[in-house]
């Protein structure tokens, strides 16, 4: 079972789109993604990612499946230092390292500025649906692994493509390596239109637990000439 996850194309947040830039790589995706054999592809409803998606799903003749728990991480938390509402994420080092519980993969949401907003609900969400998309294809989550609910098929090898964005992406990694979001969050970026594949482990025949093989693998882009944006990352992204 592999999983792959392509975050939207450079975005214009104002009209929850591309920019031109963005549509731009948004083609050199389509053109790597053409070549895939896809069981599945499932979309958030947000316009940047929709658009993103377009360009592959005109290519390969498909649609996709929207689901409204793969949207950009919805809760957003009061930040005193800025008197104003935000994401989860982008905090200051000097202030999230020193909470113990952001470190861990149950208590994360319980921190004192999560609780500012409805993060563990929407945490939840997002958990939910990713286990209920997995059951779908005989993965059913136990304890902090998945059992196949058919180990007696060995046809598993499908592929299965989601459009979303970084910050629900980094949370359902999170969710099935068992990492705390804000760790993941903070500790990695993934550029617009990169790719990021998980697979599925079988170490004893049955039991599976997915494993990051690429994350955030821009191939295309640098094949195509196109610069990596650096939306979501507050210095230069690496262009060798």
């Amino acid at each position: 079972m592999r999983m792959i996850f392509i975050r939207h194309g450079d975005p214009d947040y104002v009209k929850d789109s591309l920019t031109e830039k963005g549509w731009r790589e948004a083609k050199l995706l389509a053109e790597r993604v053409r070549k895939w054999e896809i069981e599945d592809i499932y979309c958030s409803p947000l316009g940047r990612a929709k658009a993103t998606a377009s360009c592959s799903l005109e290519k390969l003749g498909r649609e996709a499946t929207v689901y409204d728990w793969l949207q950009e991480f919805p809760a957003k938390v009061f930040r005193e230092d800025l008197g104003r509402m935000k994401v989860p994420w982008d905090l200051k080092p000097s202030y999230w390292t020193k909470e113990e519980a952001y470190y861990d993969k149950d208590l994360w949401t319980e921190a004192d500025l999560m609780k500012t907003a409805p993060v563990r609900e929407a945490y939840q969400t997002i958990c939910e649906g990713i286990d209920g998309l997995l059951l779908k294809y005989g993965y059913e989550r136990k304890d902090a692994y998945y059992v196949r609910t058919h180990p007696e098929e060995d046809d598993q090898d499908k592929t299965i493509v989601f459009f979303c964005h970084l910050g629900v992406m980094l949370a359902i990694i999170g969710h099935l390596i068992g990492a705390a979001a804000p760790v993941l969050w903070h500790g990695f970026f993934v550029a617009p239109t990169s790719v990021t594949v998980l697979a599925s482990e079988e170490l004893n025949p049955g039991e599976a637990y997915f494993r990051c093989q690429v994350l955030g693998d821009t191939r295309h882009l640098y094949e195509g000439g196109e610069p990596i944006s650096s939306s979501g990352f507050f210095t230069k992204p690496f262009q060798g």
